[in-house]
């Protein structure tokens, strides 16, 4: 094969990658969850996460009401075995991050503090798991891999970055279904 095949090749490859980015970034997709927060009840999101698995999230209490006067909130995040990764009250905004160190499922539950009982409100939690949790902008400064650019085909550098998410989406995937099937 000569070096024109090759260009040819590289430059399909660049464009399907780059369609593929940019149908995956127009199709709707949850960014984020809201909770309404009861005046007087914890709300709870549930994940069921494999072990080793990172996750991470940021909250941040959403009050249209009053911006001036944001209700505090609590919040605690459990493992399946009950024990406690992450507590915190009196708060606004945060954000928390752990390994799983055990399959099932971790619970993430809020609630207002008590000073904010008479006042409802929303939390807004955008919760990432496994793949979508790896900074892949830093990942690719630190193995000095260039970030793709769809806009120049001439050149194959920053296609490497967008081949490492798809193996790794492939390898959750193929783990997924052994899981799976073994589960059963």
């Amino acid at each position: 094969m000569g070096t024109r095949d090759e260009t040819v090749i590289l430059r399909a490859a660049v464009v399907l990658l780059c369609s593929v980015g940019l149908l995956a970034a127009w199709m709707p997709t949850a960014a984020a969850l809201w909770l309404s927060l009861p005046t007087s009840a914890t709300k709870c999101v549930s994940e069921e996460i494999h072990a080793g698995v990172v996750a991470m999230a940021d909250y941040a209490v959403i009050h249209d009401d009053d911006p001036r006067n944001i209700p505090t909130i609590s919040v605690k995040v459990t493992a399946p075995n009950g024990d406690t990764l992450h507590h915190r009250g009196n708060i606004t905004i945060g954000q928390f991050a752990f390994t799983s160190n055990e399959p099932g499922t971790y619970l993430a539950c809020f609630w207002l503090d008590g000073a904010n009982r008479g006042a409802g409100t929303s939390v807004g939690i955008d919760w990432k798991i496994g793949i979508a949790a790896k900074d892949w902008e830093s990942i690719a400064k630190k193995e000095k891999i260039e970030v793709a650019s769809c806009f120049f085909f001439e050149s194959a550098k920053g296609v490497e970055l967008e081949l490492r998410k798809l193996e790794e989406a492939v390898e959750v995937i193929h783990e997924n279904l052994l899981y799976l099937r073994n589960s059963n």
